[in-house]
């Protein structure tokens, strides 16, 4: 029985040092080190045959002879275009080659950022007799001495190099024993969420304005409850009978009169797995306050920090750490539903780069500002042609109209209109009044005549900006209905 315990013990004590190498579910890897390293065998331990483009594989099938060298050119122009294809359909994709040289992975690197999709790199760093010895194990296929001792001349060359390139992990391995008894887990992007099949209530921008926000939901169907924690914080509840999710196109802070109480429903819905939120550009400044970076406080952010003033250390910690976590976006229902603060175009749904989460947040701009000093936006839903569903906000509209199979739905509550969220599957709007107007919009708020516009804007500004020749894209054709009593798109408002 002793030894018995102690052979499970010892199991257990490797498992529990087993190395977790944890990737993007969609991401492109690249196994960097010399020949000898291992790479293809923890290529095919770890990943799924069609997920690997092996240099050694591709010059097989050109010359017959994965060794022969003359055929690398050609092997690598073809292993390139197969991994743009994967990429660009959504595939992990792994790269098995020494990729020692800074020349050979900046291609590679362009290919991920091009597709918006992270870059991972597993870096296998072994001393020289390593490398050599297991060459010495390949039967038929030993590469020699002289070249594994360039290819690591070439490692060390450019270790700073992988440092400084734009690979979102770095894992390096150091022991073989570590590449045996790696485990490899692959984690969906935050944006992930495809297994969320609904149904939903989609929210507007709130803005702090929560007697608003408690009125429609409840007028949804769910039920808020009040109860004080045992430290006395006032916290919330929210159910739903049928066990429908809120889901927020972010912004929920700034501007309003009651940004705490909703900043206390929405953490509250989210850690009982009740709502999502995506992150809006009001919620991401006020993160970058709040973790101590340098930002104006102004355009309502002064509303918010005073209203946090008043709070205790610790809950200003629990919304940053909330804050932290939010996705940039959303693909829910397997992929028929996108949720974004400012809009999503097509090519960025569930993709991950600095620029995804820009127009996730921002939107798609010309790169000029108004006479405010507002950023131009353009109208991207005009040429949106895209399966999902695509549900935003972050500019102010009279009402909520579909252009194609988009549809925002920032209603403007917080400047005095309306409070909107559209229940989905159903397709149906429902709004609340707004029972004061809080702020000024920094523009008036965008009508269904307005949003026929190649830029978001109002009708009169753009016709100013046109008449001074402004260079803006070219207006795309395009069918924009306004959402008819029951909410539903009609067949043309939702390009079908």
């Amino acid at each position: 029985m002793g030894v018995e315990w102690d052979t499970a013990s010892r199991h257990e004590h490797r498992e529990m040092r087993r190395r977790r190498l944890v990737i993007p579910a969609l991401s492109l890897i690249l196994l960097i080190g010399p020949s000898g390293a291992g790479k293809s065998t923890f290529a095919r331990t770890h990943f799924r045959p069609t997920e690997v483009l092996s240099s050694d594989a591709f010059r097989a099938m050109i010359a017959d002879d994965e060794a022969d060298q003359t055929a690398t050119r050609e092997a690598f122009e073809i292993l390139h275009r197969v991994a743009e294809a994967r990429l660009r359909r959504g595939r992990l994709t792994v790269i098995d080659a020494t990729n020692t040289r800074r020349e050979a992975r900046l291609p590679l690197l362009e290919l991920a950022r091009r597709y918006h999709v992270p870059c991972v790199a597993i870096i296998f760093d072994y001393p020289l007799e390593v490398y050599l010895a297991h060459d010495l194990q390949r039967v038929g296929r030993q590469v020699g001495r002289a070249v594994i001792e360039r290819q690591l001349a070439q490692f060390a060359a450019n270790r700073s190099a992988l440092l400084e390139e734009p690979f979102q992990r770095r894992y390096w391995i150091r022991k073989p024993e570590e590449a045996i008894h790696a485990l490899v887990v692959r984690r969906p992007l935050p944006c992930d969420r495809r297994w969320w099949h609904g149904p939903f209530d989609i929210i507007g921008d709130v803005h702090g304005c929560f007697d608003e926000l408690v009125e429609l939901v409840e007028r949804l169907g769910y039920r808020v409850a009040e109860r004080h924690s045992p430290s006395g914080e006032l916290e919330y509840a929210i159910t739903h009978p049928e066990g429908r999710r809120l889901l927020f196109v972010g912004d929920l802070v700034d501007r309003g009169p009651k940004i705490v109480p909703v900043l206390r429903l929405a953490m509250a819905a989210c850690a009982r797995g009740r709502a999502a939120i995506v992150l809006g550009n009001h919620d991401r400044k006020l993160l970058r306050y709040l973790t101590g970076h340098p930002v104006r406080i102004a355009h309502g952010l002064e509303v918010t920090v005073e209203q946090l003033e008043a709070e205790s250390e610790d809950f200003k910690a629990r919304v940053r750490r909330f804050l932290q976590r939010l996705p940039h976006h959303l693909v829910l229902d397997e992929g028929r539903l996108v949720v974004a603060h400012a809009g999503l175009p097509q090519e960025y749904h569930g993709r991950d780069s600095p620029v995804v989460r820009r127009v996730a947040l921002f939107g798609v701009t010309t790169g000029e500002v108004d006479e405010r000093g507002l950023p131009i936006r353009v109208n991207w839903a005009l040429a949106y042609r895209g399966r999902a569903i695509v549900v935003y906000g972050h500019t102010p509209v009279t009402e909520a109209v579909w252009i194609n199979r988009t549809i925002n739905i920032d209603t403007g509550c917080v400047f005095g209109n309306r409070l909107t969220a559209l229940r989905y599957p159903e397709l149906e709007l429902v709004s609340v009044p707004a029972r004061h107007a809080y702020a000024v919009p920094p523009r008036r708020l965008l009508t269904p005549e307005d949003l026929t516009q190649p830029l978001l804007l109002p009708r009169e500004e753009v016709e100013r900006i046109m008449a001074s020749e402004m260079p803006i894209n070219e207006r795309p054709t395009s069918t924009v209905t306004s959402a008819p009593e029951s909410g539903r798109p009609s067949a043309t408002s939702l390009g079908a």
